[in-house]
């Protein structure tokens, strides 16, 4: 009878690496700053509209938001690690025989 190999057990829950969250962080960044940038040119062109106040208070607000998404702290990558249970289904010691 062949010994069956255990399976090696995943790690899942590590976390990203450095480089990758940095780059993470300053993406999302960007990301809100650029929509910053265009609510204030909306707000500049949209000059005695009623909807210029909203562009306006989201170029001010979206800075704050901005920061605290880029400090948001590391993530660790979707999934858990596999459970793992002892394999009861091995043989065990048998005592010596009686026959």
């Amino acid at each position: 009878m062949a010994r069956k190999e255990p399976e090696p057990i995943r790690i899942t829950t590590a976390t990203r690496s450095h480089s990758d969250d940095i780059a993470g962080r300053q993406r999302r960044y960007v990301i809100s700053m650029t929509i910053r940038t265009i609510c204030f040119l909306l707000a500049v062109v949209s000059m005695g509209h009623w909807f210029m106040w909203v562009f306006l208070v989201a170029s001010f607000v979206l800075p704050y938001v901005a920061v605290v998404i880029a400090n948001a702290g590391v993530s660790p990558d979707p999934g858990g690690p596999d459970e793992v249970l002892p394999d009861f289904t091995t043989r065990s010691l048998e005592g010596p025989d009686h026959a």
